[in-house]
């Protein structure tokens, strides 16, 4: 080993370490006090539940994280990345699909690995508490299924930028990040109606009283969509739910089966409002802005980086091709990347509050809103105390108390 080596080792540790005091700090923060705004919804066994699930999580978390740790680091020491590029370069290929031999076998061995933990946490932990309703069937048929789609997309993509950066020099970075934007857009309008149904059934919501409300709270609005859809998510997991696919008209409301099956129609509807809100504020347009802006810096600070021959010693290479160098750069780029993740996090809680504050005033059931909020909560067992900087940190909403009290503050005034 050298220097390099272990400085890349030591981004590897820092991560681990940061999210693992987050882990802890969150646990340690639990208390039995049952908030009074859960007094009527939140009973004593149910709530001790919650914070069993809690740290049966956070357990669970800790030693996925560990293994995963673990591994890394003793396939970097050991030369595990040397290995592999050897093998990918023994079938005797051009530069590309050399480069996808040795991508797609560290991607295929990083998903296995993830197989046991990934039927533990299904299997042990959320069939233990209440939540799993997958079968070991279906279970297979959605990784064979996700594994085939995200190593098409990625081998698609992998490959543009691997040509860009080994072809056109200086501007290689300018033209990959063109051809992401555009590939990201197509993939946006594409997956609601081609890659999302390969997983679950969408049946159009049936005429009644909450597709009436939601359509009039919809043109009210000024909102067009394509539909309003159901999901049938009750065969994976009791745990509800609700999102849009699509951008302008064919924009969808898919609502989760078992959302329906535990609110009642206003409460619906004001989930429903909420997340109308986000496409009124514009929260989706500047989350688009953001993630293409970070996409821009991660790929300007790979072009300054990808030939950098001490980033091909520290992960023990004997060669320096440019693919090898674009997955060594995703160590190197890791604290960036906790960084930038910190502060779409911060942004995402603050257009929740904003998204709620937009359904409580054009739906005017503030009430309904914090029940629904309430049900959820309960429904999906959720942390009513999280430590603040386990919130600062990674969590994309804010703790549900803090969003009950905004609610409240905004009902006053209407």
């Amino acid at each position: 080993m050298n220097i390099y080596t272990y400085l890349i080792l030591s981004f590897i540790v820092f991560v681990y370490i940061i999210q693992t005091v987050a882990d802890l700090l969150n646990v340690k923060n639990i208390t039995n006090d049952i908030p009074k705004e859960f007094t009527n919804y939140f009973d004593k066994e149910k709530y001790e539940k919650s914070q069993r699930y809690l740290k049966a999580n956070t357990n669970f978390s800790l030693i996925s994280s560990s293994i995963t740790l673990i591994i890394q680091i003793i396939f970097i020491v050991l030369g595990g990345f040397n290995y592999v590029n050897n093998v990918a370069i023994s079938f005797g290929f051009g530069n590309i699909i050399t480069g996808l031999i040795f991508a797609n076998i560290l991607f295929l061995a990083s998903e296995i690995i993830k197989i046991p933990l990934s039927l533990y946490s299904i299997f042990v932990i959320e069939e233990k508490f209440g939540f799993n309703t997958m079968t070991l069937k279906t279970f297979i048929s959605d990784w064979i299924k996700s594994q085939v789609i995200t190593l098409s997309i990625f081998s698609i993509m992998f490959s543009l930028i691997l040509w860009f950066f080994t072809n056109t020099s200086n501007l290689a970075w300018i033209y990959a990040f063109i051809t992401v934007i555009i590939f990201q857009l197509f993939l946006t309008f594409i997956a609601p109606v081609a890659i999302m149904p390969l997983f679950n059934k969408y049946t159009p919501l049936e005429d009644g009283q909450l597709k009436t409300s939601i359509e009039t709270y919809a043109k009210k609005e000024n909102f067009k969509m394509k539909g309003l859809f159901k999901m049938d998510n009750s065969k994976r997991s009791n745990k509800s739910n609700a999102f849009f696919t699509g951008f302008g008209k064919y924009r969808r409301i898919v609502l989760f089966d078992t959302l329906i099956q535990k609110h009642t129609v206003e409460e619906l509807t004001s989930i429903l409002a909420h997340e109308i809100g986000h496409f009124k504020l514009r929260h989706i347009i500047k989350h688009m802005i953001f993630s293409f802006v970070s996409t821009g810096l991660m790929l300007y600070i790979l072009s300054v980086f990808v030939n950098k021959v001490w980033l091909y010693k520290a992960f023990l290479l004997t060669s320096q091709p440019i693919y090898a160098g674009m997955i060594f750069f995703a160590f190197l780029y890791s604290p960036i990347s906790l960084i930038l993740s910190v502060i779409s996090s911060y942004f995402s809680r603050k257009h929740e509050f904003e998204a709620d504050a937009y359904a409580v005033t054009t739906h005017q059931h503030p009430q309904d809103m914090i029940t629904a909020l309430k049900k959820l909560s309960v429904d999906n067992l959720s942390n009513l105390y999280p430590h603040k900087f386990k919130v600062f940190l990674e969590d994309s909403h804010p703790p549900v108390l803090e969003r009950i009290k905004a609610i409240n503050n905004i009902a006053q005034k209407l």
